[in-house]
C-alpha cells in the first residue's frame, strides 16, 4: 500500500547511533481502520463523528460507526490486508522509507504583505511613519484600469492543504511512525502519508 491515513501528535527529538539530535514527528495510525476493501483499493478511516445521517450509517453498516475522515487508497498487486474493522498495520513503513506528508497547514489568520508573502516594506527613512509594511503600487493607471486577478495582497494566510515532500521515516513504533522534521497542520490533524 502506498498511502496510509494518521494523526499528527506532536513533535520531538531521537538520537541517531552518533548522538546526532534528530527532530521528528510523531504521527498516530492507532485510530486507523480498514473500512471497505475492494479489488485493488482499500477504504481507510479516522475517528469516529459524533453525529451522522442514517444514509452514511447504512454505507458504513459493516463497519458499525461512521468515520470522520476516510480515504481511498490504491493496494499493490499481491498485497495483503486485514479484514474490515481490522486496525491498519503499520508495518507496511519501514525505516529510511522515503514519504511525503499532505495535512491542513495552520491558519494564521488575516495578514499583510510582509508576513504573507515576504515583502520588504518601505525603507525607514526621509520621514516616513505609517508606510514601513504597506504594500506600494497594486497596479498601472488608466490601461488597464483594473488590478490583475491574484495579485498578492493583505488576506488570510494559511489554512490551506499542503504537502511536504522527502521526508525520511526513521522509527516505526506499534501504532505509530517517526518523520524527520516538520509536517502541516497543527497537533491532532489529519495527515496523508504517501509512500515516494
Amino acid at each position: 500500500m502506498a498511502q496510509a491515513i494518521g494523526i499528527k501528535q506532536m513533535m520531538t527529538t531521537v538520537f541517531d547511533e552518533n548522538g546526532t539530535a534528530i527532530p521528528v514527528t510523531v504521527i498516530d495510525f492507532s485510530e486507523t481502520v480498514i473500512v471497505s476493501k475492494e479489488e485493488g483499493k482499500s477504504m481507510l478511516g479516522v475517528g469516529k463523528r459524533k453525529k451522522s445521517t442514517r444514509a452514511l450509517e447504512g454505507v458504513y453498516k459493516g463497519l458499525g460507526y461512521v468515520p470522520k475522515y476516510v480515504k481511498e487508497v490504491k493496494i499493490t498487486e499481491g498485497e495483503e490486508l486485514p479484514g474490515v474493522g481490522e486496525v491498519f498495520p503499520v508495518d507496511v513503513f519501514q525505516d529510511g522509507d522515503i514519504v511525503a506528508v499532505q495535512g491542513t497547514s495552520k491558519g494564521k489568520g488575516f495578514a499583510g504583505v510582509v508576513k504573507r508573502w515576504g515583502f520588504a516594506g518601505g525603507c525607514a527613512s526621509h520621514g516616513q511613519s505609517d508606510r514601513l509594511r504597506a504594500p506600494g503600487s497594486i497596479g498601472a493607471g488608466t490601461t488597464p484600469g483594473r488590478v490583475f486577478k491574484g495579485k498578492k495582497m493583505a488576506g488570510r494566510k494559511g489554512g490551506e492543504t499542503c504537502t511536504v515532500k522527502n521526508l525520511r521515516v526513521v522509527g516505526v513504533g506499534d501504532d505509530y511512525i517517526l518523520v524527520s522534521g516538520s509536517v502541516p497542520g497543527s497537533s491532532g490533524s489529519y495527515v496523508v502519508v504517501t509512500k515516494q
